[in-house]
């Protein structure tokens, strides 16, 4: 098993900036992928940045330039740094870990990101 507790989340005006964080906890092995997806209201939820089990970065079209993940390996933690938010970036961002080796999802709970515009 492993544990996702997303934080970071919260109220900010058109332009601002926020970072996620997301510690993850349990059963973890080295070949995962791990990064964050988000589910606007009202829509799917979407993959917004992730890094893959080969180590690389994907990002959301929407979000590059703008949005930038990162991890510290030492703290199990990945990050997610939002600079110039728009309202559309307004959602419930969740924390995702998939186990490769046995083909395991998990999410962490979610956090709010308001966007005013």
């Amino acid at each position: 098993q492993v544990q996702l507790v997303e934080s970071g989340g919260g109220l900010v005006q058109a332009g601002g900036s926020l970072r996620l964080s997301c510690a993850a906890s349990g059963s973890m092995f080295k070949f995962n992928a791990m990064g964050w997806y988000r589910q606007p209201p009202g829509k799917q939820r979407e993959l917004v940045a992730a890094f893959t089990s080969g180590g690389t970065t994907n990002y959301a079209d929407s979000v590059k330039g703008r949005f930038t993940i990162s991890r510290d390996n030492v703290k199990n933690t990945v990050y997610l740094q939002m600079n110039s938010l728009k309202p559309e970036d307004t959602a419930v961002y969740y924390c995702h870990y998939k186990d490769i080796v046995v083909n395991v999802d998990y999410w962490g709970k979610g956090t709010l990101v308001t966007v005013s515009s």
